[in-house]
């Protein structure tokens, strides 16, 4: 047994749980608790540190692997390192160190920051023990757990917006993690064993005769999974939850908590059922038009939205779907896109909701028309944010072309009738509301005109003073959002090599 792979899992989950029912590290100023102290800082910080470092250590050192102990007969709870659980957990670890720095900075003024950094630390090792999971039902279980431990954050102000739109989150989650275990039942029964393996377990032989049943099980899972993903017609929870959560929360919500609906769809389709029994089938087609649709209908609605988190939380609507339509159309150039775009959109999704979160703690500002004229008094964190956008977009040399390319040029190779030439379509026309949605901010920004000059002689100097610790994050995911389109091709190689062997071929290199 590794336990290297054990530590990273097991050691913020129990810092959480310390700092929730303990009175260590509290900081009181008057009545209630407010802010963050310096011990709860360091207290944090380290753990997130250490942890955040072993687990890429674990993840990068090799094949590990650490078995607990058995629910059932035949099911451990284990955990393995694989390509997917490799990929990851190196964006959660990143992104869940970056966003900290910026955590510790935005909630010095909040209430209640011990109990945000309790749920902050469990989520993380639940997180880690997500990616890290050997098998379907380990993987069910911390996705469950995930949703429990995220839901804190949600409602974490305590007002009944935020609370019912925790129960919303909560509710959507729930539903949609049953048909997961709906879809897993049927599995159990027709798989030679529920660890992952590229490829697939299923065995054919014992399903001759019951097609129709086990595919509207793996569809109804699909579904289900799809709902952390934002997938219509379940993405209703997103633009309710992002809003009202702290910005640290949207953040990790959006960039990697709906990537772990992608990570159980791949496992499920690609490391249990298989290609070989889904291709050409309704299911296949079924996911193509749903993911599709909700790539259309999320820039559609987020062109359309005013609020800016809101828009925001469409978006990933949208853009979350751009990886599951690559992955549905089973061909290695669309996967290696899709596997791309998970790591892309992570970082620059991260980046805009920290950006909006600075536009609300700072400027106390949360519609897009409240931002004219920010430019002058904001320069860096303003251009920060349109290199994120220039790369959520797609323009080169920003590195969302490359996840794009690579989805496009996979669709148009796919032989999947219609599909090969109206994903492209879809994409493009979702590109260009996308810059529709999120350069105006910009270009208001750096050019107010009258309405915006005006709203600038309205910004105080001392409202758009942002703390090193908040603005340091946003600039680093600038700068990777270019760079990772400049200097693209180690990762494009590991997203290759990794769809030709879901796929049974070679890595296209």
């Amino acid at each position: 047994m590794d336990e290297l792979l054990l530590i990273p899992i097991g050691l913020p989950i129990l810092a959480g749980v310390v700092l929730l029912l303990s009175s260590f590290l509290e900081c009181r100023r008057g009545v209630g608790t407010i802010g963050v102290g310096k011990g709860l800082s360091i207290f944090v910080s380290g753990v997130i540190g250490i942890s955040a470092v072993l687990a890429l250590t674990a993840a990068w050192q090799g094949e590990g692997e650490a078995r607990l102990f058995s629910l059932l007969k035949g099911i451990p709870v284990y955990f393995r390192v694989d390509e997917a659980g490799r990929l990851f957990v190196t964006l959660v670890s990143i992104v869940w160190l970056l966003v900290t720095v910026y955590a510790l900075a935005y909630m010095k003024e909040e209430k209640d920051g011990k109990r945000f950094f309790g749920f902050w630390l469990l989520l993380y090792g639940v997180l880690v023990g997500l990616d890290f999971a050997g098998n379907l039902v380990t993987m069910y279980f911390f996705y469950e757990m995930m949703t429990l431990a995220s839901v804190p954050l949600v409602l974490h102000d305590g007002s009944r917006e935020s609370i019912m739109a925790a129960l919303k989150y909560l509710f959507y989650s729930l539903c949609g993690a049953y048909g997961g275990l709906f879809g897993i039942f049927f599995l159990y029964r027709y798989c030679d064993s529920l660890t992952f393996a590229p490829g697939g377990t299923l065995n054919l032989n014992a399903v001759q005769g019951q097609e129709g049943i086990l595919l509207t099980a793996v569809f109804v899972m699909i579904l289900g999974f799809g709902v952390k993903a934002g997938m219509l017609p379940f993405h209703a929870w997103l633009p309710t939850a992002h809003p009202v959560a702290p910005s640290p929360a949207s953040a990790v919500l959006s960039s990697v908590i709906v990537k772990s609906g992608v990570l159980a769809l791949l496992r499920a389709v690609f490391y249990i059922v298989g290609t070989d029994f889904l291709r050409g089938t309704w299911v296949q087609y079924g996911w193509m038009i749903l993911s599709l649709l909700t790539v259309f209908v999320g820039s559609l609605l987020a062109f359309r939205e005013k609020v800016f988190k809101k828009r925001l939380a469409y978006s990933t609507v949208s853009q979350v779907s751009y990886i599951l339509f690559g992955l549905s159309l089973f061909e290695a150039d669309a996967m290696t896109g899709a596997f791309l775009h998970v790591v892309f959109h992570a970082f620059v999704k991260c980046g805009l909701f920290l950006t909006a979160g600075i536009f609300l703690h700072c400027l106390h500002r949360q519609h897009v028309e409240e931002l004219g004229g920010i430019g002058k008094r904001m320069p860096v964190m303003l251009w920060s944010y349109t290199l994120l956008s220039l790369a959520l977009v797609g323009i080169p040399p920003a590195c969302g072309f490359i996840s794009k390319w690579y989805l496009g040029l996979g669709a148009l190779q796919s032989e999947t009738g219609i599909f090969s030439w109206m994903g492209p379509v879809i994409l493009l026309v979702s590109a260009l509301l996308t810059a529709g949605y999120l350069l105006p901010v910009s270009m208001k920004g750096f050019f107010p005109g009258k309405e915006g000059k005006a709203a600038e002689i309205m910004v105080s100097e001392e409202e758009t003073k942002c703390s090193f610790g908040m603005l340091l994050p946003v600039v680093l995911l600038g700068g990777t959002a270019i760079l990772a389109g400049i200097f693209p091709n180690p990762l494009i190689r590991y997203a290759s090599d990794f769809a030709g062997k879901l796929l049974g071929m070679k890595g296209l290199g």
